[in-house]
């Protein structure tokens, strides 16, 4: 049973924990719309899968699967991967899941945002989105735990928290007129706090350069730890990364956290060479009115930033650039604990994101 709760997480005493709090699964959705995903999806099935499974090792994962979908992703996904039958429009479970809470006492419910396919009819990614939206509903009732149905536009890929208090997001989208145009800065701040049990708002400017979801920060920036930001970094001249890199390691160094702590900020160099969509992956993307385009060379927002931490584990992003390795041995140092294992990431790339956007962690 999951029953709608009409107050706020935090009037309840309720805030999201860090993601590296313990986990009692990983909810992911099972790629196919052809208007989006190369080849019929088949590609990006086979990444997703891959990356299902390895999560699969860490915590149990159960993977939403439309009804004409089921029997092939059980053929790809291990016998450990749970298979729900939920209809959604997109795979990226980080937005259209619930964010989960917890309470003192390790109760947990979850938060169903206003999904919008990242804009609405004023630059969203697709035209339909009704199931999308329906989507925390459903899992907040596969998991047996009770909503509060948040009353503004929000996606999980836009916030990062600490644990201790403090929030993580960027202007560009949250402030974006697509978003909440009927709310002010404060008024957006007000929100984080009331769903998220958060005290602090940390403001970075823009997220990744031509990143589709209007800048989220789990893409640029995110907590390793109380105090510790890993920020996408770049170092090219010219290249407009770099500016924006270089703003958002500005505003971190000025900045104190909800403990009043100044914060370390690691660096994660983005790839070497700027990720682009070539001739034939292009070609294999249906396209339909509405959706967004593919086309050959366009950049895309590749970033190692975009990994998601399991119990005892960490998925990261590779692109078949030097920098995968540098991204791997840093993230190893910062997470001694952990297993880091690094997945191919380019397919999931092609549709618009990475790891941490196509995965949701529900807390233990």
């Amino acid at each position: 049973m999951s029953k709608l709760i009409t107050s706020t997480p935090a009037a309840d005493g309720y805030a999201m924990p860090a993601e590296w709090a313990p986990h009692a699964r990983c909810w992911m959705i099972w790629p196919e719309r052809p208007d989006n995903w190369r080849d019929g999806a088949v590609p990006a099935q086979t990444a997703f899968a891959r990356v299902a499974n390895t999560i699969a090792e860490f915590e149990p994962v159960t993977m939403c699967v439309s009804v004409a979908q089921f029997h092939r992703a059980r053929r790809l996904v291990s016998g450990a991967v749970t298979l729900v039958e939920i209809a959604t429009n997109d795979a990226w479970a980080r937005d259209t899941a619930p964010t989960f809470v917890r309470n003192a006492a390790g109760e947990v419910r979850a938060v169903d945002w206003i999904f919008n396919a990242w804009g609405g009819l004023d630059g969203g990614l697709y035209r339909s989105w009704d199931d999308d939206h329906a989507l925390a509903a459903h899992i907040a009732r596969r998991a047996a735990v009770d909503r509060y149905a948040a009353d503004f536009v929000l996606e999980g890929g836009a916030i990062h928290v600490d644990g201790e208090g403090t929030c993580l997001t960027t202007e560009e989208c949250l402030l974006n007129r697509n978003r909440n145009p009927q709310l002010s800065r404060e008024d957006i701040e007000q929100r984080l706090r009331d769903y998220l049990g958060v005290r602090e708002i940390l403001w970075l400017g823009q997220g990744i350069y031509l990143d589709e979801t209007d800048g989220h920060v789990d893409n640029i920036a995110c907590f390793l730890r109380p105090g510790v930001v890993a920020l996408a970094t770049c170092d090219r001249a010219g290249d407009p990364q770099t500016a924006i890199s270089d703003d958002a390691r500005a505003r971190l160094g000025a900045m104190r956290d909800a403990q009043g702590r100044a914060l370390e900020v690691i660096g994660l160099p983005v790839p070497s060479v700027p990720v682009t969509i070539a001739a034939r992956e292009a070609a294999g993307v249906l396209v339909t009115h509405g959706s967004q385009p593919r086309r050959a060379g366009d950049r895309l927002a590749a970033s190692y930033v975009n990994f998601y931490l399991a119990n005892g584990g960490l998925v990261v992003p590779a692109f078949g650039d030097p920098n995968d390795d540098v991204a791997r041995a840093i993230l190893a140092e910062q997470f001694p604990d952990r297993l880091v294992r690094q997945i191919p990431g380019r397919e999931i790339l092609l549709g618009g994101g990475n790891v941490h956007c196509i995965t949701q962690q529900q807390p233990r």
